[in-house]
């Protein structure tokens, strides 16, 4: 960095200036005051000066300040680790319309501004972690952050839905390209490359992890079968090349499936016909994480930072994949409004635990870094955020079908999946 040039042109050096208290002009007890009386002031003039009609957008703005105030400063001076699992989202208009989602090619169906949703609230909520920042997500910075590496999304549709916002959100950052898109509607493969950071940013369809063929691949089919023991072909292939890698997959072990390890099978989930041991989901689950970490973990001390993303609940409630009127809300669930089922809870808790055992096993000076994205909260209390209907283009110009498929499961893009990536963001920017 230069010196800055002197304000006169006298030669005398100015005494040592004794810095007692460095980065801060004020003690943080004076500036934590100083914010709150800021506000104080605010809301006094809000409540006599301001008209009715307009105070409770005014209040929920100034809160809002007052809030990232205590949370910047908090966070500022005391080096602890934010936990951003746990918070609630808080209104903050335009938070989340930060790109095009036609322009950098997101999978239509999740298009939801392109497909004509008429309420779009969702896009204004941001997630406010209990007691720190989150910060917004910074384009240039993750670019930094992740300069000549390749970030990997491996897993189910889910995974594939952040991919395509963090693909988003980056082209806000530098120029892009699109190295490859699958033409089929199920997108099981896509790349984008960013030259002036070399960043490559891929997609891998592996909804079970593991190798899996079958109705997974092909929907005419009557089953899928995985194999325990051996990670998905795709993904497998170019693990070398791999740098950082979000593991996203918890949804299709709920659906039927023909287990195997090697060439025995060692159960089924939700054939009671085939006379196959029922093996559930929660052990499938497990299994494939535990042998998706171990993969990871061995790349010939390869450097790499592997983050295990939790279970993000759907929002059918009650109504079925064709009621068009699935997931209608229109706002985040409030604190307590909304519990987590215990299957949400038990697939969470198997992805955490299958991480933090593999963090183990790697030990702390490991050249891989196993972190967990646990998103299962900020996700579950997001009924408003996916496409419902909305899936469909202008699903209601002809009338409200009596049946119609609709996704309650992926959320719109822009939206809730960004913060996601929010939070990635800072998972890879913090020090080891």
């Amino acid at each position: 960095m230069a010196a800055c040039k002197p304000l006169h042109s006298s030669s005398q050096k100015p005494p040592p200036v004794r810095i007692t208290n460095p980065g801060y002009f004020l003690s943080k007890t004076v500036g934590i005051w100083l914010a709150f009386g800021s506000v104080s002031l605010a809301l006094l003039h809000l409540i006599c000066c301001s008209p009715r009609g307009a105070q409770e957008a005014a209040f929920t703005q100034v809160l809002q300040y007052a809030n990232d105030a205590y949370s910047k400063l908090r966070s500022s001076g005391g080096g602890q680790p934010c936990d951003y699992s746990d918070g609630r989202w808080v209104w903050a208009p335009g938070h989340a319309r930060r790109y095009n989602a036609t322009l950098c090619n997101v999978k239509e169906a999740q298009d939801c501004l392109r497909n004509g949703r008429p309420d779009t609230g969702y896009l204004d909520w941001r997630w406010q972690p209990a007691g720190c920042h989150l910060p917004a997500f910074d384009a240039a910075a993750f670019l930094t952050a992740v300069r000549g590496k390749h970030v990997a999304f491996v897993g189910d549709s889910m995974a594939r839905n952040q991919g395509e916002s963090l693909a988003c959100l980056l082209t806000a950052g530098a120029p892009h390209r699109v190295v490859h898109l699958d033409p089929d509607y199920k997108r099981h493969f896509m790349r984008w490359a960013f030259p002036t950071h070399d960043v490559t940013v891929s997609v891998y369809w592996a909804p079970f992890l593991a190798r899996a063929t079958g109705k997974c691949e092909d929907y005419s089919q009557p089953y899928t079968y995985v194999h325990l023991d051996m990670p998905g072909d795709r993904w497998a292939k170019d693990v070398d090349t791999l740098d950082v890698v979000v593991l996203a997959a918890s949804h299709w072990v709920l659906n039927p499936a023909i287990y195997h390890n090697g060439s025995e099978v060692v159960g089924a989930h939700g054939f009671p016909e085939l006379n196959h041991t029922e093996i559930g989901y929660a052990t499938p689950m497990r299994e494939v994480y535990r042998m998706a970490l171990e993969r990871l973990s061995s790349g010939g001390g390869r450097p790499r930072t592997v983050v295990a993303a939790t279970f993000s609940p759907t929002h059918f409630e009650n109504h079925g994949f064709d009621d068009p009127m699935a997931c209608s809300k229109k706002q985040p669930y409030k604190e307590g409004e909304k519990e987590l089922g215990d299957m949400d809870k038990q697939l969470r808790s198997i992805v955490i635990e299958e991480a933090e055992a593999a963090a183990q096993r790697n030990g702390p000076s490991g050249a891989v870094r196993i972190e967990v994205l646990d998103v299962t909260k900020l996700a579950a209390m997001r009924p408003d955020g996916h496409p419902g209907p909305y899936m469909h283009r202008n699903p209601f110009a002809n009338g409200v079908p009596e049946k119609m498929s609709t996704d309650c499961l992926h959320f719109c893009l822009p939206g809730p999946a960004d913060t996601f990536n929010e939070i990635l963001q800072q998972i890879l920017m913090k020090r080891r």
